[in-house]
């Protein structure tokens, strides 16, 4: 993973969440009036993330935000040969869209639905900027966008463990095959997750590395209309519903992001009291975990601790989670339900009572 960037209506607003909230630091800039664009670009460990606020209302930005409101409009994968990637990812079908920038070899494709990947050359050991952007103090760079909880403790997010991409029906098998083929990656799972009458099909690519991985999901054709449903009409079609940061306390790291006003999901009460059936916790204590509506899950490998962000999104769209590996490497698969209940018990709070069952 090089860097993720998301096109953002108001660049002030957008860096004071992640600066206030989440605590990255602002570490570069990009863009100007003869660019019809502004940009900072945010650190955390080794997260790296872009925040562009178009100004020309023709600049992709700008028609991204209008047609999809804030979200994340690049995922940027790192590479040893940016033209040899892009010529084995053409060759197998994936379409090319632009060359250099800013004197660092790139080169970018269509992704999903809007979603561009740019495929960044850069040494193996450099850990710098995006291409383009010119570097700022860190320590004055975070002062420029600041907000409330910017002085609490670090929630110490270490980089991304993967994204949730929803596509339309009919999408989700083209979209592995896409990733497969063009970019190399595997299919390391898949299923159908059902809840009531509601249900979605779900399948994760992964690269050879295992840096960078994508949940894939589509609703289920011959189930009722559901949430992911509600983000294709809500996001104007396929886009990342959420990403998820990995830590090394999840707890700790919660705390901390509430401290800074991050609102999480509430799991329902019974999951904790059948929790004990299910798994025999390795880390964390019960009282934790329920105060901070942590989830837990576990397969062969080991154990995950997990949570949502309560979207803040006008369009009720994307999300983010915080999740602590110890040995797991799957998702959470029995977790989705609980998560799926809260995000949908949020959703009819949201709507009122005109949309309760």
């Amino acid at each position: 993973m090089d860097h993720v960037e998301l096109y953002v209506e108001d660049l002030e607003r957008a860096a004071a969440e992640w600066t206030g909230r989440y605590r990255f630091a602002v570490v570069g800039t990009a863009g100007g009036p003869a660019d019809g664009c502004r940009s900072l670009a945010l650190r955390q460990g080794r997260i790296l993330l872009v925040l562009t606020e178009g100004t020309d209302e023709e600049h992709p930005a700008a028609v991204y935000v209008r047609r999809h409101g804030s979200g994340v409009a690049r995922i940027a994968l790192r590479t040893g040969d940016a033209s040899a990637a892009l010529a084995h990812a053409v060759d197998r079908g994936a379409r090319p869209l632009a060359g250099e920038v800013g004197g660092t070899a790139v080169a970018e494709l269509a992704g999903f639905g809007d979603v561009v990947h740019t495929l960044v050359e850069r040494d193996a050991a450099d850990d710098g900027l995006p291409p383009g952007f010119r570097p700022v103090d860190t320590g004055t760079g975070a002062g420029t966008a600041t907000g409330a909880g910017s002085d609490g403790p670090e929630p110490g997010l270490l980089e991304i463990d993967h994204f949730a991409v929803c596509v339309n029906v009919g999408e989700l098998d083209e979209t592995v095959a896409f990733y497969r083929q063009a970019l190399g990656f595997r299919e390391i799972f898949e299923e159908r997750i059902a809840v009531g009458s509601q249900a979605m099909l779900s399948k994760v690519v992964q690269s050879r590395s295992g840096d960078i991985t994508f949940t894939v999901i589509q609703p289920d054709p011959a189930a009722d209309p559901g949430q992911i449903d509600d983000f294709l009409k809500n996001h104007g079609g396929s886009g990342v519903q959420h990403i998820a940061f990995s830590s090394e306390d999840a707890v700790g790291s919660v705390r901390a992001l509430s401290g800074g006003g991050v609102e999480f999901l509430s799991t329902p009460a019974t999951y904790y009291e059948l929790l004990a059936r299910r798994v025999e916790l390795r880390r964390h204590g019960l009282e934790a975990l329920r105060e901070l509506n942590l989830l837990v899950d576990e397969d062969h490998g080991g154990q995950l601790f997990q949570v949502f962000t309560r979207s803040t999104h006008p369009r009720r769209t994307l999300f983010f989670e915080v999740i602590e590996r110890l040995g797991a490497e799957t998702f959470g698969s029995s977790n989705i339900k609980a998560l799926y209940e809260a995000v949908e018990l949020d959703r009819l709070r949201q709507d009122g009572p005109a949309r309760q069952p």
